[in-house]
């Protein structure tokens, strides 16, 4: 009789209960799809008596997580921990030595840790996989080192954040203001009470890291990773955004030009009827370019303890069926180390300003784009109750510098009453 497949699980939280749920509820389907039964062994987290909904009084308990990683009895460690550092770092590093598999949604750990963790798993023979780690249940990981691998990958792009993607539809549905959204994303639990991660960006840098790596074959570089967040945006940004046929979106960018890597998480623009202009919600949404496929967009929920406990499962159950694949799709050390570009290519951008209303203000905005050689696609005035005349102009394609340069100029005139604001329009 095939032997069962021993799983221990670190962390009893939301995603971890999933797992437990899952497992108690499908054992015979997952069985089938793995080719042997998984049953889980050992369990660790912080509360042994905290009523979680379901059964665990059948596991073996730890109170320490590095001490699951050290039985001689399991085949693969599920850390849900979290942290960059920490228990979650040490019992992966401890499980990997040992030839222990391990499968993480652990993004943070990833992103800082992910090299240094690729060659120890590949130098002992054990696996290392992390579908969960990256846009919750989309299978994105696997498309990118499976279903694509018949292609050059040429752009990672996509909206990896649901508690942004919340706040920026919600603010354009009902018109409420920044802070109200992002209070009412904390009742409902989208966002934490300190939503610094997730507003200013961090998470999806995370996520696009990694997947900048399996896309392109690049040592994860999140320190690489240009950041900006949504939360200097206003109400009139997003509303005047769609005045002219866009939705603003948090975006992860990534492209490989050479051995350059563009990696970029920053608000943009997006045309309002493709399907990453009409996303809504808590949803992410992931597209893949190849020089063979075109393009792919895989959509659905990028969080919850179902959708990340899902795919947890789905890595056990290739782990244990025998599938071994290099930790970013190909060996750790032939991954390279890419530098970083030059600049960003040119691109439109919507920029907003807010002048004196009186004559000879926009002449002297017009003259220093003009000497910084950047060029006006059109322009619009709005009605305003207050001193300040809100003005929105969507330049020709341009360099960010350039336009950095003469927005740094602007801001320092006299007829410029708050600094201005830029949003590139990605191309999609």
């Amino acid at each position: 009789m095939t032997q069962p497949f021993r799983i221990a699980l670190a962390g009893l939280g939301t995603v971890g209960t999933g797992v437990v749920r899952i497992l108690q509820t499908h054992g015979e389907l997952l069985a089938e799809r793995a080719g042997c039964r998984l049953e889980i062994a050992a369990v660790s987290a912080r509360s042994r008596g905290k009523n979680r909904g379901l059964d665990i009084s059948g596991y073996d308990w730890s109170d320490d997580p590095v001490a699951l990683a050290r039985r001689d009895d399991i085949d693969c460690l599920v850390e849900v921990i979290g942290g960059e550092d920490g228990p979650a770092k040490a019992a992966i590093e401890t499980a990997l030595s040992a030839g222990m598999n391990v499968v993480t949604a652990n993004k943070a750990l990833l992103a800082h840790h992910g090299q240094a963790l690729a060659e120890r798993a590949e130098a002992h023979g054990a696996a290392l996989r992390f579908e969960a780690a990256v846009a919750g249940g989309i299978p994105v990981v696997k498309a990118l080192m499976e279903g694509l691998a018949g292609n050059r990958l040429t752009r990672v792009m996509g909206v990896m954040n649901g508690t942004c993607n919340y706040i920026l539809t919600e603010m354009l549905r009902t018109g409420a203001d920044y802070a109200q959204v992002l209070e009412a994303a904390q009742q409902l639990g989208y966002a934490e009470a300190d939503p610094a991660f997730d507003v200013g960006g961090i998470d999806a840098a995370h996520k696009l890291a990694l997947l900048a790596a399996l896309a392109f074959g690049t040592r994860v570089d999140f320190a690489g990773v240009r950041v900006e967040g949504i939360d200097h945006l206003t109400l009139p940004d997003l509303q005047r955004a769609a005045d002219m046929g866009y939705r603003v979106k948090l975006l992860g960018v990534a492209r490989l030009d050479g051995t350059a890597l563009e990696q970029r998480v920053q608000p943009c623009l997006v045309p309002a009827d493709t399907a990453i202009g009409q996303l809504d919600g808590v949803t992410n949404a992931v597209v893949l370019e190849g020089d063979f496929i075109g393009q792919v967009t895989l959509e659905g929920p990028g969080a919850g303890e179902g959708p990340t406990a899902s795919a947890i499962l789905a890595d056990i159950v290739d782990i244990a069926s025998g599938l071994r694949r290099p930790v970013f799709g190909r060996p750790a050390d032939r991954l390279i180390d890419a530098a970083a570009p030059a600049a960003t290519p040119p691109a439109q951008y919507c920029v907003r300003l807010t002048l004196e209303d009186r004559a000879g203000c926009w002449a002297e905005v017009a003259a220093v784009l003009g000497r910084h050689g950047v060029s006006i696609d059109r322009m619009q005035q709005y009605a305003h109750d207050g001193p300040g005349a809100p003005v929105v102009i969507v330049t020709h394609p341009t360099a960010d510098a350039v336009l950095d340069a003469a927005l740094d100029e602007i801001a320092g005139l006299a007829v410029s009453l708050a600094r201005p604001v830029a949003l590139r329009i990605e191309a999609l």
